[in-house]
């Protein structure tokens, strides 16, 4: 079965992801003052969009984009999948919410500096699985995987989702005992698709920046100790995927690596600066991917 697109969200992003690759520009590295959050501050991540440029030009030339757009709101929203879990909970809320919001506003700001032509959301923007909103918004982020125990409406949620043509990160899981769960979900949600490797020549790492090596990208307190991994015994950092009918990756999957503790702590003098330039670049690529294919 082929995967109808999203509302008129999809479409209109993917015109725009193209634009935001040729207009990407700065380097990657964290400017660890820059990077420091003040979310009381928006102009920290809304800057004047006063010039005319690119984008503006496209939307003059075509209109239906542009009404679209004035129906749907801005180019991408940064979306993390609220859902239900097991381990307790995490600064009052569960687990889908670790580095919440903290990590999802960095990533922001370092996105909206590199796109400069994508109209982003400033905030964070979390959806619960079972909310049929959330079919408005293409990309979608989900961590914690490990603890999730999700119930039969998040289950026809997230399949909905992700057969209407949604883009699905999969990040935060150390270990066997937690690739069990999320593989028993996922077997639920999409029971008769493979969880696969994905090999280091797969466009998806090398959409803008080419990544040539699949690290471990650790917790603040496993990096400040000097231990990176968060599980005993074998903890290789692999990246998964599961594919549509035509072959194109709908969820990827991160596995024995935390890029989430990365966008929270760049600014932090004592998070390793390799592993966080390397958790924005990564996700970058994912965005590019998940929303031009």
């Amino acid at each position: 079965m082929t995967r109808p697109r999203l509302a008129a969200a999809s479409a209109v992003v993917s015109v725009l992801a193209a634009i935001a690759v040729a207009g990407a520009t700065g380097s990657l590295a964290p400017d660890r003052a820059a990077v420091a959050p003040n979310p009381a501050a928006e102009t920290a991540t809304s800057p004047a969009r006063s010039e005319v440029g690119p984008r503006d030009a496209l939307l003059e030339r075509e209109p239906a984009l542009a009404q679209a757009l004035a129906e749907w709101g801005r180019d991408f929203y940064f979306t993390r999948a609220i859902y239900s879990g097991s381990r307790g909970y995490w600064r009052g809320r569960g687990t889908w919410s670790t580095d919440f919001p903290k990590a999802d506003r960095q990533f922001l700001f370092i996105l909206h500096r590199l796109l400069t032509l994508l109209d982003l959301h400033e905030w964070e923007n979390p959806v619960s699985l079972a909310d049929p909103e959330l079919r408005r918004f293409p990309f979608l982020y989900m961590l914690e995987v490990g603890y999730m125990r999700l119930t039969e409406p998040e289950i026809l949620g997230l399949r909905n989702y992700l057969e209407a043509g949604g883009f699905l990160v999969v990040d935060d899981f150390w270990g066997p005992d937690a690739w069990a769960n999320f593989a028993y979900h996922m077997s639920l949600v999409l029971p008769n698709r493979e969880i696969r490797p994905i090999p280091d020549d797969h466009p998806i790492f090398h959409q803008f920046y080419d990544i040539e090596q699949i690290l471990t990208v650790p917790s603040i307190n496993n990096a400040m100790r000097g231990r990176y991994e968060e599980c005993w015994g074998p903890c290789e950092p692999k990246i998964y995927g599961i594919l549509d009918d035509r072959g194109e990756i709908m969820v990827v999957i991160n596995h024995n690596t935390d890029l989430g503790d990365a966008w929270e702590w760049s600014e932090n003098p004592y998070y390793p600066i390799d592993r966080s330039t390397y958790a924005y670049e990564l996700a970058i690529n994912y965005i590019i991917y998940g929303l031009s294919h």
